[in-house]
């Protein structure tokens, strides 16, 4: 018994030896790793499968917060300029794709039509001639004219609420009545405003002629030079005014191009004329203005509520956007007179002409 106790003992003593050596050299194993993943340490370290990727050498450095605005320009840096506009469509103008009937049209040869009905609608004809208009709230929406006559549409004196929409109107060259000339596509001979929006109007040597109405969204093109009958060539206009008018003419988001030469007529794409009366009451605002001997006549002397705001002057034509420059004949002291946030195609600011 006694022996088997002494065995028992021994190895008792022996296990417990074992576990120290076992502890101790565990202990010297993980000293070793540590040293080896501290940061001095010259051997590589290999990743185990769990541990993120490290970042590649392009990486920004992380952030705990949020990411940090775009940096201001120095203060010491000029402004950006305004981008320049190539071409009205791609600038965002009226042109054909967004002009016109939107619809099938029926052919009419209807020639010189009178509309004696209040209340008439006009839709989706295709008319070979022309409208004179005797009557009230007459309206006409996608359709074509193609006139021979001095007008396209005409509303005569003493009758209103003519619309004009979403309609092409155009003419035959060396056809019309004025010496082989057309004159008026759209003209206002009555007491109040109309609209003309959305159409595609060409050829006519005065495109849009009225002292008073809503033209908008309007392209208008491709003016065709001619003599008139008194053997003078015709003066052009995309828009004219006579003056006189007593409600407000207001020329907003249209194309305006007036590409006929100087000698052969051309006077503006928008003029503003004192030749029955003082101009007043007039919004040129956002169009595309481009030709003429002055893209802009703006009404002269004792014109007044003349507001030219936000246009591009192009110089698809001449340099200057007119022939002798972008606008004449402005009236800087009228009262009510507004010039501001106009400018050139390429961007150059467009000032107000000095006094004529």
């Amino acid at each position: 018994m006694t022996q088997h106790r002494r065995r028992l003992t021994a190895w008792l003593l022996a296990g417990v030896v074992l576990a120290v050596v076992l502890t101790l050299y565990q202990a010297d194993r993980t000293g070793v790793n540590e040293h080896a993943a501290a940061p001095g340490a010259t051997g590589p370290v290999t990743p185990s499968a769990t541990d993120p990727p490290p970042p590649s050498p392009s990486a920004a450095p992380a952030t705990s917060g949020p990411p940090s605005p775009t940096a201001s320009p120095p203060a010491s840096e000029p402004p950006p300029t305004t981008p320049a506009c190539t071409s009205p469509g791609t600038c965002g103008f009226p042109d054909a794709s967004t002009t016109g009937p939107r619809i099938e049209l029926e052919r009419h040869d209807t020639g010189n039509m009178s509309v004696k009905t209040d209340g008439t609608v006009i839709k989706g004809w295709d008319i070979r001639g022309s409208l004179d208009i005797y009557a009230n709230d007459v309206t006409v929406i996608d359709s074509r004219i193609t006139s021979t006559n001095w007008w396209g549409i005409n509303l005569r004196p003493g009758f209103s609420g003519l619309k004009v929409l979403h309609t092409t109107i155009t003419a035959v060259p060396g056809k019309g009545p004025d010496n082989g000339g057309v004159n008026y596509a759209v003209s206002n001979m009555g007491g109040s405003s109309i609209e003309v929006g959305w159409c595609d109007i060409s050829v006519f040597g005065n495109a849009l002629s009225m002292g008073q109405g809503d033209l908008h969204d309007n392209y208008v093109h491709d003016i065709v030079a001619f003599r008139n009958q008194g053997g003078e060539w015709q003066h052009t206009d995309a828009v004219i005014s006579g003056g006189g008018n007593k409600g407000r003419l207001t020329i907003r988001r249209n194309t305006l191009l007036n590409s006929t030469a100087v000698d052969r007529g051309a006077t503006a794409a928008v003029g503003l004329f004192a030749d029955t009366g003082v101009v007043s009451s007039v919004v040129v605002d956002g169009n595309w203005l481009a030709g003429g001997a002055y893209a802009l006549y703006g009404g002269g002397p004792g014109a007044t509520g003349i507001q030219v705001t936000n246009n591009v002057f192009s110089t698809q034509y001449h340099p200057a956007a007119g022939a002798y420059g972008a606008a004449t004949a402005w009236n800087a002291g009228g009262a009510g007179n507004v010039w501001k946030g106009n400018r050139m195609s390429d961007g150059r600011p467009v000032e107000p002409p000095p006094a004529s």
